[in-house]
């Protein structure tokens, strides 16, 4: 047997994102990240991923610090490594669509500030919704030959999503100019066979490097990573072990290990990876003990492969169902989640598209009539605000629901004029980067808090005392 080619899998470490995200929604604060950076650094990791998704609404709401601040210290300390981040297409960091000329900005600033590789995606797959941030990060890429654009597919089952889409959707996004691709599998639905047939009959589709992005959420994934490397992907995302497993990533050692003397190994140092899974064990212990971590997000919930339902969306339709003392009607939503899932062109389930499908579905029950009452979020997708469906949707529903509207069929963004000097005219008297236009632009009411915050500690005073309304503040 002819010895195979030599080729390293890549991985890129999510602990600084992606897994303090799942585990401890977003709450680990800079000064947690900064002592570590240095090894992290020798590691000789694909990429960091640091910044993006929701830590930029988490730094601000919760843990009053600027999301900017933390991105140019992180970039400070990662001398050898690639920055990355997670966009929500034309939502960019935020719930709702923007002008282009935010987008536009938001690019260029997140790459000034030091990141290296946007990774780029949008809730329904509609590759128009993510043309804006490709089209932005080329246009750093030409001027000033930094900027990587990769667009990830979210991962998800139905009748549409058959092998054709997928390898469809890859030849689409190498004709749009990403750089890269990958397969976003936010509900850990990817099944290792599923894994081998989707990368072989990408990678014979491309020839774009594909990265590999899952949770642990349904026990599967370690073992799916090991047929994706087998098959041809060039990365796979994981997590330093005290952050790992659960609804975050694999652990990064166990697949150091796993191709450690085979064609695909990594070559990084099993002591140093150690050594940076001890800085962080105590911080997860810290963690447990504050209840941060719900031991219940470490285990395996096999729920998500059989309802194909992300965890995070069966946590929320519980609660829902708690409030209204509708416990018992469990297993009716469940069973009405992919019917209201098809009625609406069979959408990927992933944030925003999973809370709207799943409070939909809980209504339908509740009701004792399918969409006796329709959320506003719902009418926004039969109308075509959130871009177009794999699938059509369903006349009839669209007839009840938003009878006689006219329904979007262009690219949503068009409708949006640009907005940027509007912004900027909304929050002169808070700036003092030209990034807070961009912080109060996703969050206008939670940055505005902050810039009021920031101003009162650059001034030394002491918000319990100050008379907010005549705005006399003692010093």
């Amino acid at each position: 047997m002819a010895q195979q080619a030599k080729k390293p899998i890549g991985i890129m470490e999510t602990v600084l994102r992606d897994a303090h995200q799942s585990l401890i929604a977003t709450r680990m604060p800079t000064e947690m990240m900064l002592p570590i950076v240095d090894k992290m650094d020798k590691v000789g990791y694909h990429a960091v991923e640091c910044w993006g998704g929701a830590t930029f609404d988490a730094s601000l709401r919760f843990l009053k610090e600027d999301p900017w601040e933390r991105l140019r210290k992180l970039r400070n300390g990662f001398k050898n490594t690639k920055l990355q981040m997670l966009f929500r297409g034309q939502n960019i960091l935020g719930y709702r669509p923007y002008a282009d000329d935010v987008v536009d900005y938001f690019v260029e600033k997140s790459v000034a500030n030091g990141i290296d590789i946007i990774r780029i995606f949008d809730c329904l797959n509609d590759l128009r919704n993510l043309q804006e941030a490709v089209k932005a990060t080329n246009n750093i890429k030409k001027r000033e030959g930094r900027g990587h654009a990769q667009i990830a597919l979210s991962y998800t089952l139905g009748d549409a999503y058959t092998l054709d889409y997928w390898v469809d959707m890859a030849k689409k996004i190498e004709e749009m100019g990403a750089d890269s691709i990958c397969i976003k599998d936010m509900a850990g639905l990817l099944v290792p066979y599923k894994a081998t047939e989707m990368i072989t009959a990408m990678k014979k589709a491309t020839k774009l490097p594909i990265q590999l992005h899952t949770h642990y959420t349904s026990g599967v994934a370690s073992m799916t990573y090991l047929k994706a490397v087998e098959a041809g992907v060039d990365v796979i995302d994981c997590a330093i072990s005290p952050f790992a497993l659960g609804t975050s990533q694999p652990a990064t050692e166990v697949m150091v290990e796993t191709f450690k003397g085979t064609p695909y190994d990594t070559g990084y140092d099993q002591n140093l990876l150690a050594e940076i899974a001890d800085y962080f064990r105590p911080y997860r212990d810290e963690c447990l003990a504050n209840g941060l971590l719900n031991p219940k997000v470490m285990g395996v919930d096999i729920k998500t492969l059989l309802y194909q339902v992300p965890g995070g969306m069966l946590s929320n339709m519980v609660s829902q169902l708690k409030e209204q003392n509708a416990e018992d009607k469990y297993y009716d939503v469940l069973k009405e989640i992919p019917e209201v899932r098809k009625d609406l062109g069979e959408p990927p389930l992933v944030t925003p598209s999973s809370q709207i499908v799943g409070t939909q579905a809980v209504f339908n029950v509740l009701m004792g009539e399918r969409y006796k009452m329709a959320t506003k979020e719902t009418k926004a997708v039969l109308r075509g605000e959130y871009g177009q469906t794999v699938k059509p949707m369903n006349q009839k529903i669209i007839d009840k629901v938003i009878p006689g509207e006219k329904r979007i069929t262009c690219r949503p963004a068009d409708l949006i004029e640009n907005e940027l000097s509007k912004l900027e005219a909304e929050m002169k008297e808070w700036k003092q980067q030209d990034e807070d236009v961009l912080s109060y632009a996703l969050f206008p009411q939670v940055a505005t808090d902050f810039f009021k915050y920031r101003q009162a500690q650059q001034q030394k005073v002491d918000m319990t005392q100050a008379d907010t309304k005549n705005g006399a503040y003692p010093v």
